[in-house]
Order: C-alpha cells, then sequence, then structure tokens
C-alpha cells in the first residue's frame, strides 16, 4: 500500500491573522496583554497576525471567539450568507447596549440609509 503523501494546498492564514490583529487593536489590547491572558508567548501571537502562522486548533478558537472572528468569509469565499466579522463585532457591541443607547444606534443608521438615499437620487 502506497503511504504518500496527498498534494493539499496549505490554507493562507494572514487573512485571519490580519481580522485577529485589527480586533485586538480596535479593542487596544497589546500583545503582552493578551498572550498573558492566553498562556501563550508574545511572538507566537505576533506570527499568527503578522505572518500567518497556523496556530493550534485551541489557540485558533479562543482567538476567533474572543474578537467576534467570523471564519466563514474566509473558508468559504463563494458563499455570503453568513455574517462577516463586522457584523459578528457590531453584535456583541450592541449586547452590552441599554434600550436608550440601541435606539441611538438604530436612528444612526437610518440617518446613513436616509443619507444614502438621497446621495443617490
Amino acid at each position: 500500500m502506497n503511504m504518500a503523501k496527498r498534494p493539499v494546498p496549505k490554507f493562507d492564514f494572514k487573512p485571519i491573522g490580519k481580522a485577529n490583529k485589527t480586533a485586538r487593536k480596535g479593542r487596544k489590547e497589546s500583545w503582552n496583554m493578551v498572550s498573558n491572558e492566553m498562556y501563550i508567548s508574545p511572538r507566537y501571537l505576533a506570527n499568527i497576525e503578522n505572518k500567518g502562522q497556523h496556530p493550534s486548533l485551541q489557540i485558533f478558537f479562543e482567538l476567533i471567539s474572543r474578537y467576534h472572528i467570523s471564519v466563514d468569509q474566509f473558508l468559504y469565499k463563494d458563499t455570503t450568507d453568513g455574517k462577516s466579522t463586522a457584523r459578528r463585532q457590531l453584535d456583541s457591541l450592541l449586547d452590552s447596549l441599554d434600550e436608550r443607547e440601541i435606539s441611538i444606534v438604530a436612528a444612526t443608521a437610518q440617518a446613513i440609509i436616509d443619507a444614502r438615499t438621497e446621495g443617490g437620487k
């Protein structure tokens, strides 16, 4: 029986690493802070974010959960039915608002839609 490895293209992790970096910086978290909380080295986290190093499955799951990153957009580039990372992050932020604050966000979103509609005329 031939046990040669089948040719499989290596998954490009750089876009997910970049999304992680953007989310981490958006929350004003340093490599050192996140690394200490996750019990990993700052260099490991930096390599994931900057060089596209493949993290362990556990670290991958912790990072996407921590920053509400939707991997669907990276894994299934042809489908758009899943929520984007930005949408998931916004949902997470909305969960922390009270009803008055949500009404402000809703009014702002409606004003953006109205301005876009008026601008397209």
